[in-house]
């Protein structure tokens, strides 16, 4: 059909119209995201280091979603979701470890020209982050204070803080699924980091020496690896860029920057998964 014989308010069968229908814009709040770069400096390259920002959170706010729904999911048993959950959040990951290639095109001199304008605002102040961390059993009370000036945030996290962590779920479901958890374990203090525990590891061997048997824990198991391998590339991808970025100065929030970033590379989240491997 030409262009002169399309209906009017279309093109291609495409509607042009929408004084009185929802837009693409609408739906997404276009106008709302599009309009909340603020750059402080003259700067060109200041627009990718909010852009970068700003997109992460975003990624980071899915992640969350999915998480939360991963918990509850545990707790009833009903894996296959979960499974489905637990995948996306490693490939959401996977986002945000190829955005730091993006944020590595800025240079040592363009992100000095850009550095005095963030004042003290730094990703260490991230509170959808630092949840992220909690939810997955990294936790730290002391972390709290950060957010002392925003009540809402401070709640948030504090609930993060108190709730079982995922793992702390699915060790759960180890428990009921028949296998020895030790009551010390299953009754953890959820405000404290995860430890690793021999009766756990045990649970996890017995699971990965009889597959078929316990298939469903099995498959649980592997995604939570999935997960960790993708964070520990997440922070990695991060000091690297950072350490190429500003080389070893101290970070815009106060932390000692990339020496500081090297230390969370150790952080194990599902200690007894990784362990039992040497045993297997």
């Amino acid at each position: 059909m030409s262009d002169d014989k399309e209906p009017a308010g279309q093109w291609h069968g495409a509607q042009m119209d929408f004084s009185k229908s929802m837009s693409y814009g609408d739906y997404l709040a276009l106008d709302k995201i599009l309009t909340a770069q603020h750059p402080l400096s003259p700067n060109h390259n200041e627009l990718l280091f909010i852009v970068q920002h700003q997109t992460s959170e975003l990624w980071m706010k899915l992640m969350l979603h999915e998480m939360h729904a991963v918990r509850e999911h545990l707790r009833s048993g009903d894996l296959p979701p979960a499974f489905k959950m637990l995948a996306r959040v490693a490939r959401i990951m996977d986002q945000l470890v190829h955005a730091w290639d993006v944020l590595a095109t800025m240079t040592p001199p363009e992100y000095t020209a850009i550095r005095p304008y963030l004042g003290a605002s730094s990703g260490f102040q991230s509170y959808q982050y630092r949840e992220i961390e909690f939810i997955l059993g990294n936790k730290n009370a002391r972390l709290l204070s950060v957010h002392n000036t925003t009540p809402e945030t401070y709640a948030i996290l504090e609930k993060a803080l108190n709730e079982p962590s995922v793992y702390d779920e699915a060790i759960r479901l180890l428990a009921r699924n028949g296998l020895p958890v030790s009551e010390a374990r299953l009754n953890a203090d959820p405000t404290q980091p995860t430890v690793a525990d021999e009766s756990v590891k045990a649970a996890w061997l017995e699971v990965y020496k009889d597959p078929e048997h316990h298939w469903a824990l099995y498959e649980l198991a592997e995604k939570l690896v999935d997960l960790e391998t993708a964070f520990r590339f997440w922070r990695f991808r991060h000091v690297t860029t950072v350490e190429r970025i500003i080389g070893f100065k101290t970070g815009t929030g106060g932390t000692a920057g990339v020496s500081y970033l090297r230390k969370m590379l150790d952080v194990v989240l599902f200690p007894e998964l990784f362990a039992l491997r040497t045993a297997l």
